[in-house]
């Protein structure tokens, strides 16, 4: 008897192997839509009742009986598909929101210089080291993982579907937009319940084996299965994965996500047959195999790496291609201290210098190439936002458990003193988990933020409804006592007494903890903070200790207290989840640094993630950012809206954009005159 199980189980994989055709076998309905192409989905239901074909009965007399029984369920699909009719769009590229900025026609992006002059070498430092060459596993810190590394444009990283979200190439001015780099084009449909990824046929890894659909795949299960944990989630969602040819990839949905076809579309494609009998999860200082514009050609092993151009690149004519990767070799050194770093590009180790110390932007730049001109120093506007950057209490920790706690630490941090003193006031106080974008929670919540908020008022401080949140201002001359005096109020209401050895609980415990840093010059900064704790009776210590033993103790989230940076989007997507999701508040090496188990934040990321339209997007967000806030899981720092910095003047570039420092489009002075 055939059943409704039956029919997907049994039928559908018959439909999709048929000469690979799969859902090209959908009658085109041509409809306007800007940069793609529509058509309706056929009545998949019915039409694969419609191929059935039974045992062999012995007459054709034996047949009707048998078509009988069909009929019923053949009216029911029929009757099922006629409402529920999917508009099927393929185009170059995909848009989460709205229309892609750019048409199938475009020749290059307005970011870049299409006819910028290619060759030459360019010398880069990287702050850290390196252990492994494999980016995408658990185990070890890879080039692209050190602080900054991605800025530069260049990688070690595989090729992915597409290109203009995520951290291989992204857009300099369209946010939540992808275009094709390895495949061609892209179908989907209209309630994005799957997607379908057309390879170019002329797509090839370095080795010269072509790209397939097979290493699509591969990719896809590899690093579900073996890869770092974060792509569990981030590629959760997907019911199944059909072959439908050598060069067409299909991605069915566990439901609706629009947000999954995009997250897809950053899926690395790694090459099979060279991974295939390799341990994927083992550290290696062997170059991986891959299909991009450069290969890696030397390797000091957690010193030094050096890119060269792959001459016959398969992607180098592609509009998204154009304008970049113009220099023939790039050599990375990597500096465990930064200090030394400065001082080797002053003397002109290397070319560019991404500065991130105030002190040293404001008083460093006195040296000799600098004072003839030899070197620029820039400060270039952007419209990126900003990196949360706090000190993260760890939540799993029962010092940080009571929220009144939590609260008072951050009361007794004084920004405007430390702005002033350390920073020579060149930053702003971060009062967002997204600063410098849309996605600021800023006055009282109305609008779609109120809705979402709205149901959980009785769950959530009456204050969140009735004004905006505040972080606390001093005049730059320390904390003032209405400060001291709130925050040991506070205390007082969490169980924590004064006593002749610092403020302690009913059972006689001290209210103490531990700051872990891995980076020396925080010391500097955070002992203020130390030592205005210390005055109501907290004892805080600054512990700095070395990179791998730093990377270990935060994959099992050892640690009370840590000044950390989250990357944000134009987009801001799965990677919340990754964030401030309960279900990450365990996982190994997972990046819910705080510890947030909220069910309210849960609830919240749900409506984040199922965002139909750029409003709800941000209405969402802020109501995130606001919940967060007000529940004081992190003492927010501060950030910059501009780009430090500094460079040997022999290189040219156009405008930069407002969303990538993009010096990946840079290029030599001396090859533009020589052209």
């Amino acid at each position: 008897m055939l059943t409704p199980g039956g029919l997907k189980s049994t039928l559908l994989p018959r439909l999709d192997s048929r000469r690979g055709h799969g859902l090209r076998k959908a009658t085109r309905q041509r409809r306007s839509r800007p940069h793609g192409r529509q058509f309706v989905q056929p009545f998949s239901c019915a039409y694969k009742l419609l191929l059935y074909r039974p045992e062999k009965p012995e007459s054709a007399m034996d047949r009707i009986p048998c078509l009988m029984r069909l009929l019923p369920l053949l009216l029911a699909c029929l009757a099922l598909s006629f409402p529920a009719l999917a508009t099927i769009s393929e185009s170059h590229g995909y848009a989460q929101f709205g229309t892609l900025k750019y048409p199938a026609s475009f020749t290059h992006f307005d970011w870049v210089n299409p006819r910028a002059p290619k060759g030459g070498r360019v010398k880069l430092m990287a702050a850290g080291t390196f252990d492994t060459l494999n980016p995408y596993t658990f185990k070890g810190t890879s080039p692209s993982a050190t602080p900054g590394f991605l800025q530069y444009g260049i990688s070690e990283l595989n090729e992915p579907l597409m290109v203009g979200t995520g951290l291989y190439d992204p857009s300099g001015d369209e946010p939540a937009s992808s275009y094709g780099l390895i495949a061609e084009s892209v179908e989907y449909s209209d309630n994005h319940s799957w997607v379908v990824f057309n390879l170019r046929k002329e797509a090839r890894f370095h080795d010269g084996k072509p790209i397939t659909a097979y290493d699509v795949a591969f990719s896809y299960r590899l690093l579900i299965r073996d890869g770092h944990p974060q792509y569990r989630t981030n590629l959760r969602g997907v019911a199944r994965v059909d072959i439908l040819n050598r060069h067409r990839i299909r991605f069915i949905f566990e439901q609706p996500d629009s947000l999954l076809i995009m997250r897809l579309g950053e899926l690395p494609v790694l090459p099979q047959h060279y991974w295939k009998n390799r341990d994927f999860k083992a550290t290696t200082f062997e170059p991986p195999l891959g299909s991009g514009p450069y290969r890696i050609s030397r390797v000091q092993p957690g010193r030094q790496v050096v890119f060269e151009r792959v001459r016959d690149w398969w992607g180098a004519k592609l509009p998204v291609n154009q304008g970049k990767y113009n220099f023939n070799r790039i050599e990375v050194e990597f500096y465990r201290d930064n200090v030394v770093a400065f001082e080797a590009f002053k003397v002109g180790e290397f070319d560019f210098y991404i500065e991130h110390q105030a002190k040293n932007w404001a008083n460093g730049y006195q040296f000799p190439a600098a004072m003839r001109g030899d070197v620029i120093r820039a400060e270039i506007p952007h419209q990126i936002p900003t990196q949360t950057q706090a000190l993260f209490m760890n939540n799993r920790r029962p010092v940080f458990a009571d929220i009144r706690v939590r609260e008072a630490l951050g009361l007794m941090f004084d920004f405007e003193w430390t702005n002033r003193a350390l920073f020579y006031d060149a930053y702003r106080r971060s009062e967002s988990y997204y600063p410098n974008s849309d996605f600021t929670a800023t006055g009282k919540p109305e609008g779609g933020e109120w809705l979402l908020l709205s149901p959980y008022r009785d769950q959530l401080p009456a204050k969140l409804f009735s004004e905006p949140f505040a972080l606390p201002k001093t005049d730059g001359r320390g904390i003032p006592r209405e400060a001291l005096r709130r925050a040991l109020g506070l205390l007082a209401e969490a169980g924590w007494k004064p006593s002749d050895a610092g403020l302690l609980n009913a059972a006689g415990q001290p209210l103490q903890f531990e700051i872990l840093l891995v980076n020396p010059r925080l010391e500097r900064i955070l002992q203020p903070y130390v030592e205005n704790l210390a005055r109501i009776g907290i004892q805080a210590y600054l512990r700095t200790i070395d990179s791998a033993q730093y990377k270990q103790r935060l994959d099992h989230y050892d640690y009370d207290m840590i000044l950390m940076t989250l990357a944000q989007s134009l987009s801001p997507g799965i990677e919340q989840y990754l964030y401030f999701h309960s279900s990450q508040v365990d996982v190994k090496g997972g990046r819910n640094y705080a510890g947030i188990a909220n069910p309210i934040v849960d609830e919240l990321l749900a409506k984040l993630l199922a965002a139909q339209t750029r409003d709800e997007q941000v209405a969402a967000a802020r109501a995130i950012d606001r919940v967060l806030l007000w529940n004081h899981y992190t003492i927010p720092n501060w950030f910059i809206s501009n780009h430090r910095l500094a460079y040997r003047n022999r290189f040219a570039h156009v405008t930069t954009p407002p969303y990538t420092l993009g010096l990946h489009t840079w290029w030599l002075k001396s090859l533009e005159k020589a052209k």
